[in-house]
């Protein structure tokens, strides 16, 4: 018994040692996929007669921002995504420009600019609703940097980045060999880098570096190679998609706020059924929607609606509809919703305040998920709570319903609902003819994307419009 205390912390000090050891393997194994990428990932110029890239595919304020880096003698050059997009025939929503001038050097060259993140430290040029986001070269940090340079977790997640470089190491530090791509206003060629110019021409989705790695650093990134993958109709190299459902649970480390705005990005560009399919097949989509997915796999109806929501949407966005969010995470989190309801009512509470206590819980619950903020969970309660008032068709208050800012969004639902299969006595059809009967009391001002009507309103203070930094 004497010697116990020595035992215990001869085995503290062993756990200790091969704690660092792990450490120390993970960092190597880091360092070695980098100089590995660098020797087999040379830089291939593309010159201006062998690519597609025009300026007049560019924003106008995207080459101000280059220009005028350029024209204080700084390095600078489109990157990223508006890159790979033009090369496709896409036409890119943001341009996004890389330079070798420091976040604090761009911010004094531009009066409507602003620093932003930690993370990523970057600068946002701002032309009216027009962001440019302008980062500085990265670089592989080194024992030398400080934690405010660079940081990352036990677990590998990059939690600081802010070593600065060149543009070869900048490429190497990015994501996708297809966002490696970066094009230079001085001789219009495009520079491509880790095999990128290959990956596109072959739409190819391959990661740059050694998949666990990048995948540790930022686990984001396996829900970029679905979007990816089903925006651009790319397949996902092997190697890059064999780690994905063994790491998926890494997603419990993001940021439930972070993982909201991914959400958005996954299923409003248009592919929203291809990213739903991938999302699930890659085991995914249980750590963004929980409830839902045990729902998708025990009850054909939930699946049934889950993709009529994602084909509805695609069909709105290819049309060049408005598509209000709130709509389909409704819809998504309406069969945890129900089944949530049927265990209040099971226990002797009303239809109604059973449907309002499983609102609660259900949202509390995906909220550890994906955030969801009340300007979205406000309206997705008045929609559930009219599905009640909707199934009253004999009620005398039913043409008083016409006009409830929500009638059309609710009647859409009831009418999802019945297309998913559920068996609703034909409500739709009724509320269909009552429509037609009784034109002028429906509600004509349309929503907003918030869900607020777009009437009289009132001032508000100008809201931050800074798009947050995207991984690398």
């Amino acid at each position: 018994m004497k010697r116990q205390p020595n035992l215990i912390k001869s085995l503290t000090n062993t756990e200790k040692l091969a704690k660092t050891v792990r450490k120390l393997g993970a960092g190597l194994k880091r360092l070695s996929g980098r100089e590995k990428d660098q020797h087999q990932a040379p830089l291939t110029v593309i010159p201006r007669d062998q690519h597609s890239i025009s300026r007049r595919n560019i924003s106008d304020n995207a080459l101000k921002v280059l220009y005028r880096l350029n024209n204080a003698g700084y390095q600078a050059l489109l990157v990223g995504g508006g890159v790979r997009d033009t090369l496709l025939g896409l036409n890119p929503k943001d341009f996004d420009v890389a330079t070798d001038a420091t976040p604090e050097q761009v911010n004094s060259l531009f009066r409507n600019s602003r620093l932003i993140g930690r993370r990523f430290k970057l600068v946002h040029v701002v032309f009216g609703r027009e962001i440019i986001e302008v980062a500085t070269f990265r670089a592989p940090p080194t024992d030398d940097n400080s934690p405010k340079e660079a940081a990352t977790g036990d677990q590998g997640m990059i939690l600081r980045d802010n070593v600065y470089g060149n543009k070869d190491e900048d490429a190497m530090r990015r994501d996708f060999s297809i966002n490696a791509l970066y094009y230079d206003i001085a001789d219009f060629s495009v520079h491509a880098y880790a095999g990128g110019w290959d990956d596109l021409q072959n739409r190819r989705l391959r990661l740059i570096g050694d998949p666990e790695t990048r995948y540790r650093e930022d686990p984001v990134r396996m829900l970029r190679a679905i979007r990816f993958a089903a925006k651009l109709d790319f397949n996902i190299e092997a190697h890059t998609a064999e780690p994905i459902p063994l790491m998926a649970p890494l997603l419990e480390q993001i940021p439930s706020a972070r993982l909201f705005e991914e959400v958005l990005k996954l299923f409003l560009h248009g592919q929203a059924l291809d990213t739903l399919r991938l999302l699930r097949e890659y085991g995914l989509f249980a750590y963004l929607f929980p409830a839902t997915e045990q729902c998708l796999k025990e009850d054909p109806l939930a699946l049934a609606m889950a993709e009529n929501t994602m084909r509805n949407t695609d069909v709105r966005i290819r049309a060049g509809k408005s598509v209000t969010p709130y709509f389909f995470l409704a819809s998504l989190l309406w069969a945890p919703l129900v089944r949530t309801a049927q265990e209040f009512e099971a226990r002797g509470m009303a239809p109604h305040p059973a449907l309002q206590k499983a609102a609660d819980r259900v949202l509390s619950q995906q909220t550890k998920s994906t955030a969801i903020p009340k300007r979205f969970s406000i309206p997705m309660r008045e929609i559930w709570e009219m599905q009640l008032r909707l199934s009253r068709v004999r009620s005398r208050k039913t043409q008083e319903l016409l006009t409830h800012p929500r009638f059309r969004a609710a009647y859409d639902f009831v009418l999802l609902r019945e297309q998913s299969g559920e068996q609703l006595d034909g409500i739709g059809a009724f509320w269909t003819r009552l429509q037609e009967e009784n034109p002028d009391l429906v509600q004509s001002r349309p929503l907003r994307e918030d869900g607020d009507s777009d009437g009289p309103k009132r001032r508000r203070p100008a809201r931050n419009r800074s798009r947050r930094p995207r991984s690398r």
